[in-house]
């Protein structure tokens, strides 16, 4: 029995299973004939499939001992076929019976009564943990009115905080037991329609479950560690959609804007995609902004209308001699190979040597800059062809398809090679990892040579968005955008934890919030100031799950 009724009727589980009796009964009863109609039918041929692929894969047989095997079992899944198709017409009979019955009564006779019973049991179990509230402040109070010690007191209250404690435990557990009942009595309704149907499921049933199955695991805690920051960002961005029209008289969200945003945020997730491969290893990447500035100059110098005027080690060079694509495409190979090769670089000496990842990709930082200024004496090297833009990016929108081919390639490469899946192992456990045979050396050289092919095509597609502008000193604190769009997107520095998606969104969160405040007239010193205290906050967040699950 369950407690005194409150408000509706409490059911006992006696009276819980009565009314589902007659229900269960009605259907069990077709469930059966269906089951026996099915027998030398459906079931056969899901009997006969297991033992062909049984026989394909047994290599104790001979080829033409496997051939027989599986020819005897094809003649008679042919015959079981034949049976499945004459009972097909009485099958649907008897189910569509079942269906009719069940949307007939299952909710009215059985459900809604279990969800009133538990709605009641939750007032009574409230009453109940307010009572024994009451009745422990009462005990407690009459426990140390008697009491001078300070000792007894502090003892006194520190066992009535426990009682508390313990009460409030035993009410929630009543609150789960019942949440538990009438997901149960939801979930019993789709068990026998999976039954029925042999698991086939209308769109509808799929989207029930889903949400049913969604609001049991709800957890508002949880909810709000996952995308509290996104809420958080999200009303920023409303105010800022609010305000813009206000200070500055036009639009912010126009389809310009929108557009424009994109097109920024495309370079930008070349890198964040590239450094959040690194942080799943709990590592980072000090030297992204150099390399951005070393590929620009780099690309510039190849990509460059005429001879170029600037030198590097004192030789000048002139590629417009050569096919404009070959330019174009020469940029592209050499931005790549540099950035690998720094990448690498970093990479052995992290792997190698357990360095940690902020001193190789700091010295690596270091070592660029100074080459590259020091090679180029500082000097910007202007713009390039004007011609290249309108042919790699003939359309504002051609920007962002790189950047959802970058998405799609990497996705693929975390998700659904092995080499993906080894990085997860290796940034979650990496003792583990060695333990069960995965390379850990290999793995993070790999991550650093797949982030050196991103920064490469990034910075490459940067310098043709930008039509040049090649001097080593752009990209200075790019590294700090693509660290903190990955954090914000919820890689996490503990390792092992990260989604593509989540970059993604984090890249486009940073780029829309600057291109906002840009468009405000914020200083450019209070936007980072912002991005400050995004980082802060994602960051806290991330500590704070990495606590709870500890």
């Amino acid at each position: 029995e369950h407690m005194p009724t409150v408000s509706g009727k409490i059911l006992s589980v006696d009276e819980e299973t009565k009314l589902l009796q007659p229900i269960d009964s009605y259907v069990n009863e077709i469930q059966k004939k269906v089951d026996a109609l099915r027998a030398d039918g459906t079931t056969r041929i899901v009997e006969l499939q297991s033992s062909i692929d049984a026989a394909k894969s047994d290599r104790v047989l001979t080829k033409a001992e496997r051939d027989e095997a599986i020819n005897g079992f094809k003649v008679e899944m042919e015959q079981a076929k034949k049976v499945e198709a004459q009972n097909k017409g009485q099958i649907d009979k008897l189910v569509a019976d079942a269906e009719n019955y069940l949307k007939a009564h299952y909710e009215t006779e059985y459900l809604a009564p279990v969800k009133v019973s538990c709605a009641a049991e939750r007032e009574a179990a409230k009453v109940a943990y307010q009572k024994q509230l009451a009745k422990l402040e009462k005990e407690h109070q009459e426990g140390i009115a008697g009491i001078t010690d300070q000792a007894e007191i502090k003892e006194e209250k520190y066992v009535y905080k426990n009682k508390q404690f313990d009460a409030k435990v035993t009410y929630q557990q009543e609150l789960q037991q019942i949440k538990d009942r009438e997901h149960e009595a939801f979930a019993y309704r789709y068990h026998l329609i999976d039954l029925l149907r042999i698991g086939k499921f209308t769109f509808a049933e799929n989207m029930a479950q889903r949400w049913e199955n969604y609001k049991y695991t709800f957890n508002t805690r949880t909810f709000l560690l996952n995308n509290g920051l996104y809420i958080a960002i999200a009303l920023v961005f409303i105010a800022l959609c609010a305000i813009t029209p206000v200070v500055k008289g036009t639009q912010l969200l126009t389809t310009q804007n929108v557009l424009n945003i994109f097109q920024q945020a495309s370079p930008r997730m070349f890198l964040a995609l590239g450094v959040a491969g690194l942080i799943l290893q709990t590592g980072t990447d000090l030297s992204i902004g150099r390399m951005v500035g070393m590929s620009m100059v780099a690309s510039t110098i190849i990509m460059h209308a005429g001879p170029n005027t600037g030198t590097v080690f004192g030789i000048a060079f002139d590629f417009s001699t050569m096919p404009v694509v070959g330019q174009i495409i020469l940029a592209l190979v050499v931005c790549v190979v540099l950035c690998t090769a720094f990448s690498a670089i970093a990479g052995f000496f992290t792997a190698k040597f357990k360095m940690h990842w902020f001193i190789s990709t700091m010295a690596n930082m270091l070592i660029i800059f100074g080459l590259v200024t020091y090679a180029t004496k500082g000097v910007s090297f202007g713009s390039i062809n004007p011609l290249i833009p309108a042919m790699v990016t003939p359309r504002l929108a051609v920007d962002i398809l790189w950047a959802i081919a970058a998405i799609v390639v990497v996705w693929f490469i975390w998700n659904k090679t092995t080499f993906g899946k080894n990085m997860f192992a290796v940034g979650g456990n990496p003792e583990a990892a060695s333990v069960s045979g995965i390379n850990v050396f290999a793995v993070s050289i790999g991550a650093f040579i797949l982030a050196g092919i991103l920064y490469g095509f990034g910075s490459w597609l940067e310098c043709i968005r930008m039509v040049g502008s090649g001097s080593a000193a752009y990209g200075q604190g790019w590294e700090m955008d693509a660290i903190a769009a990955c954090v914000v997107g919820g890689v996490s520095f503990t390792g092992g934890i990260g989604k593509i998606s989540g970059v993604t969104v984090g890249v486009l969160i940073f780029t829309a919030l600057t291109y906002a405040l840009t468009i405000l007239g914020i200083d450019t010193n209070l936007q980072f100031v912002f991005s400050g205290l995004i980082i802060l906050v994602a960051v806290t967040l991330d500590c704070l799950k990495y606590v709870q699950k500890k």
